[in-house]
């Protein structure tokens, strides 16, 4: 009697371990479809509304900032990932196309204007004189609105990005689970 027992309760462990397996394979490491992803067409109306709101404030600190990119579609995004490897250019992303919270609308870039029709990435100029780059004066602008920014990631650092991801991970983006008010 023990040994059936025993046989039973290890069939049961193996059983519920290979269900365990499955589920976490299907829920958390499961590649998602990235020919099915959510059709979102443009910015989220939260993050428009930081961006015009980032462009303001800097303006008050005479900062005149160009906007370089928000919403993003798959295609401009497969783009730009090429930029480097099967087309001419450096290397400017490491996202594909799904793999960028631009993909979700969460997220912009941006550069300094400093005449019309010229943009700097320059982190250390001070054009309005006050002591401080420019560039990390709208860092911290955008961080009291509530972005993240690039810069402070770990491994690769995305100097001009700036993101809001309402709390969803790239992987639950993926698998549809969008904040309320995307388009």
């Amino acid at each position: 009697m023990t040994k059936i027992i025993r046989f039973l309760l290890t069939i049961g462990l193996l059983t519920a371990f290979v269900y365990g397996v499955f589920f976490v394979y299907k829920n958390f490491i499961e590649p998602p479809d990235l020919d099915n992803l959510p059709k979102v067409t443009e910015l989220h109306p939260e993050v428009a509304e930081k961006k015009d709101l980032l462009v303001k404030r800097a303006a008050e600190q005479g900062i005149t900032i160009l906007i370089t990119s928000d919403f993003r579609s798959i295609e401009e995004q497969n783009k730009l990932y090429e930029k480097g490897r099967s087309l001419p250019g450096n290397i400017v992303t490491y996202a594909r196309g799904g793999e960028s919270l631009h993909n979700f609308g969460l997220a912009i870039d941006f550069a300094i204007l400093i005449k019309e029709g010229t943009a700097s990435w320059d982190m250390n100029r001070d054009g309005n004189g006050n002591g401080k780059a420019d560039w990390m004066e709208v860092v911290s602008i955008a961080k009291e609105l509530g972005f993240e920014w690039g810069g402070d990631w770990n491994g690769f650092k995305d100097y001009a990005h700036l993101e809001i991801n309402f709390g969803y991970s790239l992987w639950e983006l993926q698998k549809g689970q969008l904040p309320s008010g995307l388009k």
